[in-house]
């Protein structure tokens, strides 16, 4: 293996941590770039949060936000995982990533290309195989979840949401109007169907209600004080109310994931 590969993955997202704790688990130098203003609703297992707060931690793992691309060095000596605010990868070239990760979840293509690492590897929808990126990772919950695919794409969006605890769309929650997304519950937090756990207000000074679907824990909560625009997802309800501690946990798709990028990882560094 070379001395002291370095994974840049693009993206501190739920999906994007699960991956980003594994590599970094195996030992491996991480760096990470985020939005300036990311919008991940399950933030308690989000690294990109280290964007607002200066530094988080997930399950052992400590993100410290940095400024320029010099400081990610004494973050690494610190055992932990830079991130920096980079959403158009202008520190891609200097960095001069072993593996490049795309793991914005975008459903499309932001900017990455092949040329970016020696290997380029895209999780999910809107990336080609060997035409965007070297490999792509289905993200699609079932079957094929976490299957490699070296030719074509993943399953395209649907817009519909995996099936947890019995519900699909009904426990994910989008705004039904543009404003500024005002929380007015909390991630953990136990609600009951058709309550109110939020509010937008819009231009005009109206404020309007964000209400659940169904009964279970508030598993994921926009940041508050984001703006949105209709049709933006906001939070996100588990059924399931004993299951508390997956709020703080990387989910099982997260890891599935996270396993089949390692492997492609650790295929390219023990060449």
């Amino acid at each position: 293996m070379k001395k002291d590969p370095l994974i840049l993955v693009r993206g501190g997202g739920d999906l994007a941590t699960g991956t980003i704790h594994r590599l970094w688990s195996a030992g491996l130098r991480v760096l990470v770039l985020e939005a300036e203003h990311p919008a991940a609703i399950r933030r308690q297992v989000s690294l990109c949060e280290a964007v607002y707060e200066g530094e988080t931690a997930v399950e052992g793992l400590r993100a410290v936000r940095i400024e320029t691309l010099a400081q990610a060095e004494e973050v690494w000596k610190q055992n932990a995982v830079p991130v920096l605010a980079d959403p158009q990868g202008k520190s891609i070239a200097p960095a001069k990533p072993d593996v490049l990760v795309d793991a914005i979840l975008a459903k499309k293509n932001l900017g990455t290309t092949r040329d970016m690492a020696p290997l380029t590897i895209a999780l999910g929808p809107g990336f080609t195989a060997g035409q965007d990126v070297d490999v792509v990772v289905e993200t699609k919950r079932g079957h094929r979840l976490g299957r490699i695919i070296r030719e074509g794409s993943a399953i395209p969006d649907t817009g519909i949401p995996g099936i947890i605890g019995g519900y699909g769309k009904e426990r994910v929650i989008h705004a039904g109007t543009a404003g500024i997304f005002m929380d007015l519950r909390k991630i953990g937090d136990i609600v009951e169907a058709g309550e109110t756990i939020a509010q937008i207000r819009t231009a005009d000074g109206a404020m309007i209600s964000v209400t659940t679907q169904i009964t279970g824990i508030l598993r994921g909560l926009l940041r508050s004080s984001y703006p949105v625009t209709p049709g933006f997802k906001v939070a996100d309800i588990d059924p399931r109310k004993e299951e508390l501690s997956n709020c703080f946990l990387i989910s099982d798709k997260a890891r599935c994931i996270a396993g089949s990028v390692l492997e492609l990882v650790c295929a390219q560094l023990w060449k």
